[in-house]
């Protein structure tokens, strides 16, 4: 990867307990409501959060035009670098017990590398929310092999009528059992429910962040 400054938003708080590195979807930077929501109910749970935007999103805000998100390879790297700059960080941080994810995209690229000998060393689990298992309408496009080749374990948080991946869908998939998944009812692809099921989003979404603690602390404990 070339020699570029990833912007990155630090959420820290005081006696944390666990670390997350939350990487963005394919359309919303790091500055998005949703990221700010989730980071926001992360803190409040003692955890510190680093958010940070994939080069062609920096692209997008610097010149104003909607580039579209860069291949595979450069994402890895990215978020790659991000983990190795948090672990060699020479602070108390560096120390607590690392996590990775992110929304859609940034989730896939998070469940992407942690299938990597040096990287799964250095984490302890992955969450995605809202997990792009395949392209809107081409559900025959699976995504899978991050889930199947993972070597931690995964955390889904994903709307049961998920467009790129409903409950009826992922039910008949072959995955690691290394992944859970967590349905959110009526929810679609950002977990948001329609008025008439009875849910709101920010419900959906502290249901969510509530099940990612929970994740986080089991899997401290046994790491």
């Amino acid at each position: 990867m070339e020699n570029i400054i990833i912007s990155k938003i630090e959420n820290t708080v005081d006696n944390p307990i666990a670390q997350i590195i939350f990487a963005h979807g394919a359309g919303a930077d790091m500055h998005h409501e949703f990221m700010e929501k989730v980071s926001v109910l992360l803190n409040k749970a003692n955890i510190n959060v680093v958010r940070f935007n994939f080069p062609y999103m920096d692209k997008r805000i610097a010149l104003g035009k909607r580039y579209p998100p860069d291949r595979m390879p450069k994402l890895i790297d990215c978020y790659k670098r991000v983990i190795d700059d948090f672990s060699v960080a020479d602070s108390q941080q560096a120390m607590l017990p690392l996590f990775i994810g992110g929304k859609s995209m940034g989730s896939r690229v998070a469940a992407t590398i942690a299938a990597d000998d040096d990287i799964a060393m250095l984490i302890q689990g992955v969450f995605c929310i809202g997990y792009p298992f395949h392209p809107t309408k081409k559900p025959e496009k699976l995504r899978l092999e991050p889930l199947q080749n993972t070597q931690r374990t995964v955390l889904i948080l994903q709307g049961d009528r998920d467009t790129l991946g409903s409950q009826v869908e992922i039910e008949q998939y072959e995955v690691s059992p290394l992944c859970h998944t967590i349905f959110l009812p009526d929810g679609d692809h950002s977990l948001k429910p329609r008025v008439k099921s009875g849910y709101t989003h920010q419900q959906h979404i502290e249901t969510a962040v509530n099940a990612i603690v929970t994740f986080i602390k089991e899997e401290s404990a046994n790491d």
